[in-house]
C-alpha cells in the first residue's frame, strides 16, 4: 500500500508513475487526497474537542474544591455536550479512515524508474540469456506425451480425485519432484536463508498484508465457513511472519525460504501454452523472501537474481531474464525480473520464476518496521522470488533432457533421486 503522506506530497509523480501500468490514476488519487483531507480535518476537530474537554474536567475539579458547585454544574453540562460531540467525531473519523484505507488498497505499487513502459509481455525487456538450446533427436515429444509414455504424472487420476489441474505424480516422477524441492531448499539454506514450514491456509489479514487481497480475491480458493484462503505462494505466510513486527536495524537483512504447495483458481483456457504442466491449479514451489533496509534492497534484488541464475546453471537449462514492463508487472511490485526456461520440444519460453522488490508497499500494509540506530522507526523493504516453481522446471527437464533411451536426470539432482535416467 502506498503511503498516504507520499501520495499527498507527490500527487503528479504518483499519477505519472502509475501511467507506466497503463492506469489513469487521476480520479483515484484525487479521491484518496480528498478523503485524507477530510480525515485530517476531522482529527483536528476531535483533538480540539478532547483538549477542551480535558480542560473543563480540571476546571470542574477546581470549582468543586472551592465550593462553587453551581458554576461546576454549568461546566458539567458543557462537558457532557463535548463528550457527545467527541463521540460523533470519533465515529466519523473511524468511518473516513476506513474509506481511505479501502481506496488506498485499490492503488497498485508505483513502478521503479528503470521499469520500461509497456502494455503486455511483448514489451518486456530481455536483459540476460544463457545456455545452449539442445538439438533433440527425431521424434522428440512434448512433456505431456513424455509423462504418459513413462507413466510419471497422471492428470486423469488427479481429475478423478479432485478436478482438472490437480496432477498426481507417480514413481520416478514423484521422486524427481521431491529431488527438485530438496535441491532448491538446500541451495537456499546454504546461501543463508532460514527454512520455514508454514501453514497452507491464511486468514484475511494475511491476504491483505501481502497484497493478494483485495486484488486477487477471485483467484484464491476460499473456505467461507472459516474465512480462510488457500495460499497462492509461500510468500504470503512467510512474509506475514513479520506482520506488526518492529525489527532492530542490526537484525537486517532477514532471509527466509520455504516449500509449499500453491493453489490458484486461474481461469482455464485451451491450447498448447496451458497443456500438461504449463498451468495448474495446484503446484509446488520453493520461495525466498527477504526483509531489507531500504538503502540495500536493490542490491539484494540483484543478489537474488544471481542466486536463481546459479540454480538454472547447475540444472543446465537454457534460460533468459526479462525485466517486466509496467503493464505486465504484479500489483504489489516496484520492479520484477522474470526467469524463463526454453522448452525445446514446445519451441517456446516458459516462465519459471519471478524475483521482485516491493519496496515499502507490503511493509506499509503489514506494519513491518525497523528501528534505526537513531531510535526512529521506518518501514522496511520486502522482496521475494521463486527458487523455483516446479511444474515448468520439470517440463523443461523432461523435454530438454529426453533421449531415445529415456529422460536423463540432471547430474546435480542424481544424489537426490537415486537414479540417472527415467526409462
Amino acid at each position: 500500500m502506498l503511503q498516504i503522506a507520499f501520495i499527498r506530497e507527490n500527487q503528479e509523480k504518483v499519477i505519472q508513475a502509475l501511467a507506466k501500468r497503463n492506469l489513469d490514476a487521476k480520479a483515484m488519487v484525487a479521491t484518496v487526497v480528498a478523503l485524507d483531507e477530510k480525515r485530517r480535518a476531522t482529527q483536528v476537530e476531535l483533538d480540539t474537542i478532547l483538549a477542551e474537554s480535558n480542560k473543563l474536567s480540571k476546571d470542574i475539579g477546581e470549582l468543586m474544591k472551592s465550593g462553587e458547585k453551581a458554576k461546576a454544574e454549568i461546566l458539567k453540562e458543557k462537558s457532557t455536550q463535548l463528550r457527545e460531540k467527541g463521540k460523533e467525531l470519533t465515529e466519523a473519523l473511524n468511518t473516513v479512515s476506513e474509506e481511505l484505507t479501502q481506496e488506498l488498497y485499490k492503488l497498485p505499487n508505483t513502478p521503479a524508474d528503470i521499469v520500461p513502459q509497456g502494455k503486455s509481455a511483448d514489451d518486456n525487456v530481455n536483459v540476460f540469456q544463457e545456455g545452449d538450446i539442445p538439438v533433440l533427436h527425431e521424434g522428440a515429444l512434448p512433456h505431456w506425451d513424455l509423462i504418459k509414455k513413462y507413466d510419471i504424472v497422471d492428470f486423469e487420476l488427479g481429475t478423478k480425485i479432485t478436478a482438472p489441474g490437480f496432477p498426481v505424480y507417480k514413481g520416478k516422477g514423484a521422486k524427481l519432484q521431491r529431488a527438485l524441492i530438496s535441491y532448491f531448499l538446500d541451495k537456499n539454506t546454504d546461501a543463508g536463508y532460514q527454512e520455514y514450514q508454514v501453514p497452507h491456509l491464511i486468514n484475511e489479514a494475511s491476504g491483505y498484508g501481502t497484497g493478494q487481497l483485495p486484488d486477487k480475491e477471485g483467484q484464491m480458493y476460499h473456505d467461507a465457513k472459516d474465512d480462510l484462503y488457500l495460499i497462492p505462494t509461500a510468500e504470503v505466510p512467510v512474509t506475514n511472519i513479520f506482520r506488526d513486527v518492529i525489527l532492530q536495524e542490526n537484525e537486517l537483512p532477514v532471509l527466509c525460504t520455504g516449500y509449499t504447495p500453491c493453489f490458484r483458481r486461474e481461469a482455464g483456457s485451451w491450447g498448447a501454452h496451458v497443456r500438461g504442466l504449463n498451468r495448474l491449479h495446484q503446484f509446488d514451489k520453493v520461495e525466498i523472501v527477504r526483509i531489507e533496509h531500504p538503502d540495500k534492497s536493490y542490491e539484494a534484488l540483484e543478489g537474488m537474481v544471481e542466486h536463481v541464475k546459479v540454480l538454472l546453471q547447475e540444472l543446465k537449462l537454457p534460460y533468459r531474464i526479462l525485466r517486466l514492463c509496467g503493464g505486465d508487472m504484479g500489483f504489489t511490485s516496484a520492479l520484477t525480473y522474470d526467469f524463463e526456461v526454453f522448452s525445446t520440444a514446445q519451441d517456446r519460453w516458459l516462465e519459471i520464476s519471478s524475483v521482485s522488490n516491493f519496496e515499502t508497499f507490503q511493509a506499509n500494509r503489514l506494519k513491518l518496521r525497523f528501528k534505526g540506530k537513531d531510535g526512529k522507526t521506518q518501514l522496511a523493504h520486502t522482496l521475494n522470488g521463486s527458487s523455483l516453481a516446479l511444474p515448468r522446471v520439470l517440463a523443461g527437464i523432461l523435454e530438454n533432457y529426453q533421449t531415445p533411451e529415456g529422460i536423463v536426470i540432471p547430474e546435480v539432482l542424481r544424489k537426490y533421486t537415486g537414479f540417472d535416467i527415467i526409462d
